[in-house]
C-alpha cells in the first residue's frame, strides 16, 4: 500500500519567494491524521482501482484541507495546531491568507493531473465540496453572534456536515469514481463519510473539554473560553434550559481556567459527556451500516476498523 506521507513529502515547496512557499511546506510537514487522502486511496482500492490513478486527487484533498486550516486558525486566532505554532502566529496574518490562497491553487493544480474523463466527473464534486465548506465556516461564525436558544442541535449538525463531513465524504466518492464504482456504490461510501465526519467532529468537541492537551495537540477548553456553539454546549442548554444559560452567562467574566472548570462540572451534572459519547456511537454505527452496499473485501474491513479507531481516538 502507498505511504501517503512519503507522497506528500515529494511535493516541492522550496521555491521562491520563500515567504509564500515556506509556510506551505511547514504546514504539510506538521503531520496530522491524513484521513482525507487515505480515504480516497481506500475507496479506490475498495472498488478495484489502482492507487496511482487516484493519487493526484488524494494529494489535492490533503492540500485543500490544510489550506482551510490556515484560514480557520487565523479567523479563530488559534495559536497552536498539532502541537506547533499556527502559520499566522509564526509568521503573520497576511502570510496565512496568501499562503493559504496559494495552497488552494496548488490543490487544483494537483487535481488537474487526473485524466480528462475522470476530471470531468471529479471537478464538479470537488467544487461543490469546496463551496459547502465555506458555507459551513460562515454558519459557524454566524452562530457566534446568536444566543443558545437561537441555535438548535440540528442547526449545529448541519453546520458540521458542511464544515467537516463533506470533505471526508467527497474523498471517498472521488476514490470510488476513479475506480469506476456505480452511483449506488458512490452514494454508500459518501454517506459513510458523512456520518463518520459527524462523529469525528463531536469527538473533537468532546476532546476539547475532556481530552489531554499533550495528546490533543492544543489547549483543552478553548471552545468553552470562546463560548463556541458546540454539541457539548447546545446539549447542555437542551438539558439544563434557562437555568444553565444563566449559569453559563454568569461565568463570562471568570478567569479562563475557572470558567473551564465550572462549565465542565455543569456538563458532567447534565450528562453532556454521556450524551456526546452516545451520539458518537450512534453516528459511527450509521456509517458502518453504509458498508453493506459496497464490495466486501479487505478494504471494507479497513473502513470498519477506521471508524472504530476514530470513535476511540484521543487526539
Amino acid at each position: 500500500m502507498m505511504d501517503i506521507n512519503q507522497e506528500i513529502a515529494k511535493l516541492d515547496f522550496t521555491k521562491a519567494p520563500k515567504g509564500l512557499y515556506e509556510p506551505i511546506g511547514y504546514t504539510l510537514e506538521g503531520g496530522g491524521k491524513r484521513i482525507r487522502p487515505t480515504l480516497a486511496l481506500m475507496a479506490c482500492r475498495l472498488f478495484g482501482g489502482r492507487e496511482e490513478e487516484v493519487l493526484p486527487a488524494a494529494l489535492a484533498l490533503e492540500v485543500f484541507h490544510n489550506f482551510t486550516l490556515l484560514h480557520d486558525d487565523l479567523m479563530d486566532r488559534a495559536d497552536t495546531r498539532r502541537g506547533r505554532e499556527t502559520v499566522w502566529k509564526k509568521w503573520n496574518a497576511n502570510t496565512a491568507v496568501l499562503s493559504g490562497d496559494e495552497m488552494l491553487i496548488e490543490a487544483y493544480k494537483l487535481l488537474a493531473q487526473l485524466p480528462a474523463a475522470k476530471l470531468a466527473q471529479v471537478l464538479p464534486l470537488f467544487n461543490k465540496m469546496a463551496s459547502e465548506i465555506c458555507e459551513g465556516q460562515q454558519l459557524d461564525m454566524d452562530f457566534e453572534s446568536l444566543s443558545l436558544r437561537e441555535v438548535s442541535i440540528a442547526d449545529y449538525m448541519e453546520m458540521i456536515r458542511l464544515k467537516t463531513s463533506v470533505l471526508l465524504a467527497t474523498a471517498l466518492q472521488i476514490g470510488a469514481i476513479i475506480a469506476g464504482a456505480d452511483e449506488g456504490q458512490q452514494r454508500a461510501v459518501y454517506e459513510y463519510g458523512i456520518n463518520l465526519g459527524l462523529a469525528f467532529q463531536i469527538q473533537d468537541d468532546l476532546l476539547d473539554c475532556f481530552g489531554d492537551a499533550a495528546t490533543f495537540g492544543k489547549p483543552i477548553g478553548g471552545d468553552i473560553v470562546e463560548g463556541k456553539k458546540t454539541f457539548m454546549l447546545l446539549t447542555a442548554y437542551k438539558e439544563g434550559g434557562d437555568a444553565f444559560e444563566t449559569q453559563f452567562t454568569a461565568l463570562r467574566t471568570a478567569a479562563n481556567q475557572d470558567k473551564i472548570r465550572a462549565v465542565k462540572e455543569l456538563y458532567e451534572r447534565l450528562r453532556v459527556r454521556s450524551c456526546a459519547e452516545e451520539e458518537i456511537v450512534r453516528l459511527t454505527n450509521r456509517a458502518l451500516a453504509q458498508l453493506a452496499g459496497v464490495p466486501q473485501n479487505m478494504e471494507t474491513e479497513r473502513l470498519r476498523q477506521l471508524a472504530q479507531q476514530l470513535m476511540n481516538r484521543k487526539s
